[in-house]
């Protein structure tokens, strides 16, 4: 559900699906006075909703049933790629139970919660879930109730005319659980009042939607084949979330390799500490920007991120050296995409992102390396990429320069726009900036205790070219 959004876009979402799934990523303990006085409204309400009402006619082997599922879906919910964020199939029993059982039946259901199997919910969280679940499944009985939906085990005949009100009791199960969601962010200072963040809850209800509407296919032939009803829906969505659970984990190691990669080349070259990131993000805003498909911008945030990884086969005391160059050392630095391909070319999931590792140093005039293409012989990964890349370098802090402003760095893409960088990205990146800002790094001091030696050129910075000893520029 993450997508590759913007990195505080991201962060904003991580943050409020942390706490969107029912407090399951916030600790209760220190909460303001005014959280816990809405904590304790909340789960006595649903105290009494249950404790006031009638319990004539409820099938209490359904229900106990329903409850089972209930449970058992929320004990062993998907996460989703954010660390604390949980996707369940509870909200399927929970619907369904709002057609076989009613209003107060559906409650009950929900209150099951309180039991679930997880270990990471403390009791107060407990309570407080199975409170808000009770009070969502409650009040969308009564809208369905209300809107002429009957309850019992459908028949023939309970269709069409069933799912107008049943439509009905998923948005208000929904609403009502995000509501109490919304309050407690608030609440607890995760989320303000005024310039709430309405996106990441919105997609987190998009999912329970989906979710909820299950529960009429596990009801609808509940009459007929009883709880195996449940079965016959739940299974295939229980081998999806485990499929799920598989491509997260891929995407964990792949995420833990690139990670390490990176750490790798940022010990080395201790100066462009953070440079990776900020290329990543700077390509996935100008890939975004062109319209590249989102399988396409997932790709060139790999790339983006493993760009410099060849540096690892250059000497440290070539990378940091701080006078002119000689022609070997020049070799050396020119020959790093090269040794990066070479590092990460057995790594599958880089697929196209490898050509904008090789070649992000190619120039549009052919004055690049390390093969001299030109124009649009220049894989678009690449020439993406370049244009990332030298606009971190030239906004970042190097030891022989301060950081050039924003404003800088555009005027100098837009002079090396046709001879170095494709102009069409570079607009592309410009308006991206405009829209979404970019965020310049503070600079980067050497490691504690070290004896360092520092460079006083940088090959990414295309306004400072390299320096080799005997003779004027090199690009």
């Amino acid at each position: 559900m993450a997508g590759f959004l913007g990195e505080a876009e991201n962060h904003a979402y991580r943050r409020v699906l942390g706490l969107a799934h029912n407090l399951v990523g916030a600790a209760l303990r220190g909460l303001p006075l005014v959280a816990w006085a809405y904590v304790c409204a909340v789960i006595a309400l649903a105290a009494s909703c249950i404790g006031l009402s009638s319990f004539d006619g409820i099938d209490w082997t359904t229900l106990a049933v329903l409850a089972v599922l209930s449970v058992v879906c929320e004990s062993v919910p998907a996460l989703l790629n954010s660390a604390n964020a949980r996707v369940s199939l509870s909200y399927s029993a929970g619907l369904a139970s709002v057609v076989l059982l009613g209003p107060v039946g559906a409650a009950l259901v929900g209150a099951s919660a309180i039991v679930t199997g997880r270990r990471d919910i403390g009791p107060v969280k407990r309570l407080f879930n199975g409170a808000q679940f009770a009070l969502s499944g409650y009040l969308a009985g009564v809208v369905y109730s209300a809107a002429g939906g009957r309850t019992g085990k459908p028949t023939d005949g309970s269709f069409p005319g069933i799912i107008t009100p049943y439509v009905g009791a998923v948005s208000t199960y929904v609403a009502v659980n995000l509501v109490f969601i919304g309050v407690i962010l608030v609440l607890t200072k995760q989320e303000p009042m005024w310039g709430f963040r309405w996106r990441p809850l919105g997609q987190l209800a998009a999912g329970q939607l989906a979710y909820g509407m299950f529960g009429l296919l596990i009801a609808a032939p509940w009459g007929v084949i009883g709880p195996f009803s449940a079965v016959l829906v739940l299974m295939p969505m229980l081998l999806a979330r485990w499929a799920f659970e598989q491509t997260r984990a891929q995407q964990q190691a792949h995420a833990a390799t690139i990670a390490a990669l990176c750490q790798a080349v940022e010990t080395k070259d201790y100066y462009t500490r953070g440079h990776s990131e900020r290329v990543s993000r700077g390509s996935t805003m100008i890939a975004r920007a062109i319209g590249m498909r989102p399988e396409r911008v997932g790709a060139i945030r790999y790339a983006g991120m493993l760009h410099d990884v060849g540096k690892l086969g250059v000497p440290t005391k070539v990378l940091q050296k701080p006078g002119d160059l000689t022609e070997e050392e020049l070799a050396a630095i020119q020959l790093h995409p090269m040794r990066g391909l070479e590092i990460v070319r057995e790594i599958g999931f880089l697929d196209e992102a490898l050509a904008g590792i090789m070649h992000h140093h190619e120039r549009m005039d052919g004055t690049g390396y390390p093969m001299g293409l030109a124009g649009l012989e220049i894989p678009e990964f690449a020439r993406v990429i370049s244009v990332a890349d030298a606009f971190d370098s030239m906004t970042s802090t190097r030891s022989y320069r301060a950081a050039c402003s924003t404003e800088e760095g555009i005027a100098e893409l837009r002079r090396s726009a046709g001879a170095h960088f494709d102009p069409e990205l570079v607009e592309a990146f410009i308006k991206a900036l405009e829209r979404e800002g970019w965020e310049q790094p503070e600079p980067v001091a050497p490691p504690e205790g070290e004896e360092v030696e520092t460079t006083q050129q940088d090959h990414d910075d295309p306004s400072a070219p390299l320096r080799v000893a005997g003779e004027n520029v090199r690009p």
